[in-house]
């Protein structure tokens, strides 16, 4: 879990560095500009760098934080589709659009490595 937790982890903030450039706090019209983008990839990064202390922690809360980060990896994904089928032009590079696949493909191996893990704790 720690390797797909980590690999998701580094493709959401690669995507942030990424949306940083598109101005992306335009296309979700972010109160505060800039600003509201800052104040939230504060409160994001930070979480997904919490959870990734309790997955290595392999604390009572890991499999929570795993959740909630291959949840942020999906949805960044199903976001962007979403822009994209709606003609929006930003992310349309190709390494902008293989970091949000590649979020997408990190957070599915998070919940498969989820599963691998729960049923290998039901076994013993």
């Amino acid at each position: 879990m720690e390797r797909s937790y980590f690999a998701t982890l580094l493709a959401l903030i690669l995507h942030q560095i990424d949306a940083a450039f598109w101005r992306e706090w335009e296309m979700f019209l972010l109160p505060g500009g800039v600003q509201g983008f800052l104040v939230f990839n504060l409160l994001a990064v930070g979480l997904v760098l919490l959870g990734y202390r309790h997955v290595l922690l392999q604390t009572s809360r890991a499999r929570g934080f795993a959740m909630v980060c291959a949840g942020l990896g999906i949805a960044t994904f199903l976001i962007h589709l979403g822009f994209a089928v709606f003609g929006h032009r930003a992310f349309h590079l190709p390494l902008s659009m293989t970091v949000i696949a590649t979020c997408l493909v990190s957070a599915v191996c998070l919940l498969r490595s989820l599963r691998t893990v729960a049923r290998m704790r039901t076994r013993t």
